[in-house]
């Protein structure tokens, strides 16, 4: 009876091990800024990391939390069919219909601009390794898309292109820069080293060489000459084979970052200038039959890459144009003046264009007039987590973040066009800190993985708590909540098919519900 009695206790604590294995993580060490929550401060030699969940049988289910008060990627163990008897402490209810399907998921990710490169570059080695894993690796949030300027932006410390040599039509002094070869291409290879998934790129032009523009400049109003329709298409086409020689291949681009900014008067950072009809013709004329004939007609061309209110219109102008038409396969949207149209135009786009998928490709907080970098700022996380879900739940594919880091700043930026990043690095000390956003898009990259499938949700009752939900690649559901209120709730999740399962919600808390 004794070795029978041992042979349990083993089984059941390999058991115990194994799916507590799944739910591990390091803590975040706190630091308190006196705002509304509190950064994790991460250096050369500890960083907290996010918790991996691996298969869970049916009626398992792992809850993983963050809050304004305490928790950052806290991992909780559920378990469906075990629910309070006394049915007042339930406050809302969650249902969750898995027959109900929408869009597949691509991904999240941020972007390599050059402020980024330069950021983590002032941190030691092993700061650095800290922080490259805190994004792309396994002991991190799993990155699975990026985003990479064509030369300068308004995040690099200077004006530039690749060839600023005035009338060079033949390209023949295209170079990339220091900022490429130093800043952007070994953090992008570095992070495909450390994830265990492909990392999807895509990349955006914010401006052509001056010399082929109607002002002359890099910033300010100021459109493509005609005359050099074509130069520009050489020189995208140049770019992904510059990069092929580090080993980089591009999954997709936009045709321009911002189009309107360059139809400003006095736009004050790099643009260049479009209309939806213009951008037709260039698609259609050039970008798309250049791409095909130089080899990269498998990278996916992305349309306007700007505010959702330019939506519908700008995506029937663009493809309505027969030339354009069959080389578009997506439309980039951003998020600054999303107070001007509801995302519902994402899905008025997606029924009048449902074979083209629509991806938010840019978000940051802390733009003017708005102070730049907040420490611990939980307001940041709501408004990035609400940005995902309402955008996921209107048939967005993914969201991508702009700068990767920054410094306490909010730069370097040469034209002083300081913002917030989810990670803040201070180098005088080697040091960087993960602010509340860097947990809002870990909820969603980490366990929301690509070619998850949305599925339909119904939240009663309640316009504090939101959400979204997924039928994960390995069966898995995952179900991403946001409680807005400053109530503490207790939530019933009932799926069809699983049963109800109980959960703990506190005031001002994010959480991502895993089960099988």
């Amino acid at each position: 009876m004794a070795s029978l009695a041992t042979l349990f206790l083993r089984l059941f604590t390999v058991v115990f091990t194994l799916f507590s294995l799944t739910v591990t993580a390091e803590d975040c060490i706190r630091r308190d800024y006196g705002r509304t929550s509190f950064v994790c401060v991460c250096n050369a030699t500890y960083c907290d990391t996010a918790p991996s969940v691996g298969a869970l049988a049916a009626g398992q289910a792992v809850q993983i939390t963050s809050s304004q008060s305490a928790a950052r990627f806290q991992a909780t163990n559920l378990q469906f069919g075990r629910t309070s008897s006394n049915k007042a402490v339930i406050t809302n209810e969650i249902f969750i219909d898995t027959s109900i399907t929408y869009q597949n998921v691509l991904g999240f990710g941020g972007a390599f601009t050059d402020a980024a490169g330069i950021n983590i570059a002032r941190l030691s080695q092993a700061a650095q390794d800290n922080l490259m894993n805190s994004y792309f690796s396994s002991r991190g949030i799993e990155y699975g898309v990026a985003r990479v300027p064509m030369a300068g932006t308004d995040f690099s410390t200077r004006t530039y292109s690749y060839d600023d040599y005035p009338g060079d039509v033949t390209l023949s002094n295209f170079a990339l820069t220091e900022e490429d070869l130093v800043y952007k291409i070994p953090y992008i290879n570095w992070a495909i080293s450390l994830s265990s998934k492909s990392i999807k790129l895509f990349s955006s032009p914010w401006s052509a060489p001056a010399w082929m523009k109607s002002n002359n400049e890099f910033y300010g109003q100021g459109y493509l000459l005609g005359e050099y329709y074509q130069v520009w298409a050489d020189y995208f086409a140049r770019f992904f084979e510059e990069y092929s020689k580090f080993g980089l291949n591009f999954w997709a681009l936009t045709a321009q970052n911002e189009p309107v900014d360059g139809r400003v008067p006095g736009f004050p950072f790099n643009c260049m200038g479009w209309t939806s009809e213009n951008q037709s013709i260039f698609v259609g004329l050039n970008l798309g039959p250049t791409l095909q004939a130089k080899g990269f007609g498998d990278v996916k061309i992305m349309i306007m890459d700007d505010q959702r209110n330019y939506l519908p219109e700008w995506a029937e102008t663009v493809l309505a144009n027969p030339d354009a038409n069959p080389y578009v396969s997506g439309i980039g949207v951003h998020w600054y003046q999303n107070f001007i149209a509801p995302p519902s135009v994402l899905t008025t786009t997606h029924e009048m264009f449902p074979d083209r998928f629509i991806l938010a490709t840019e978000a940051c907080e802390g733009t003017f007039p708005k102070e730049t970098v907040v420490l611990g700022a939980w307001d940041r996380l709501e408004s990035y987590a609400t940005d995902i879900i309402e955008n996921m739940n209107n048939w967005a594919v993914g969201w991508v973040d702009w700068n990767l880091a920054l410094d306490e700043g909010g730069g370097p930026n040469w034209s002083e066009n300081f913002v917030d990043s989810p990670i803040i690095v201070n180098n005088t000390i080697d040091e960087f800190y993960k602010q509340p956003m860097f947990y809002a898009m870990g909820h969603f990259s980490k366990y929301v993985p690509e070619n998850s499938i949305r599925v339909n949700i119904d939240i009663l009752n309640d316009t504090t708590l939101i959400g979204t939900a997924f039928v994960l690649p390995d069966g898995n559901r995952a179900v991403v909540i946001l409680n807005q209120s400053d109530d503490d709730k207790t939530i019933l999740l009932n799926d069809a098919e699983r049963g109800a399962l109980e959960i703990p919600c506190e005031a001002r808390s994010m959480h991502t519900i895993l089960y099988g």
